[in-house]
């Protein structure tokens, strides 16, 4: 069975970057333990679009929807939710992608991959 490549396309304005690169660093450990979790990156863009990709690869999609429904990924969520509020801009809602200062994204959009083939480097 193929892994799954889900991506996440967050439009983040130009002034919300380093909040949103902030609150995905201080992520840093949420998903990494999740059973059937491979590979996790987040993509600044460089060629004038507002658009960040947040990279996840998973062992299968049962892996990444359980993932979805865990506790970790709600306890995110509403970290980011809370600490938005905290800084008093909170919006009601959020989607943990920089909340610090209302949302950081102004549109999400999910992408989803099987992998068809892959290559790593060669080590001698």
């Amino acid at each position: 069975m193929p892994s799954v490549v889900k991506i996440n396309v967050l439009t983040v304005p130009e002034e919300m970057r380093e909040q949103l690169e902030k609150r995905f660093a201080n992520r840093a450990g949420m998903v990494e333990s999740s059973d059937g979790f491979e590979w996790f990156e987040l993509l600044r863009p460089v060629d004038g679009t507002d658009r960040y990709l947040v990279y996840t690869r998973w062992r299968s999609e049962d892996d990444f929807q359980r993932w979805q429904q865990s506790q970790a990924f709600q306890a995110g969520h509403a970290r980011a939710a809370a600490e938005a509020g905290a800084q008093g801009h909170g919006h009601g809602q959020g989607q943990g992608h920089g909340h610090g200062q209302g949302p950081a994204a102004s549109g999400s959009e999910l992408w989803s991959f099987e992998v068809v083939e892959s290559a790593a480097p060669r080590r001698p």
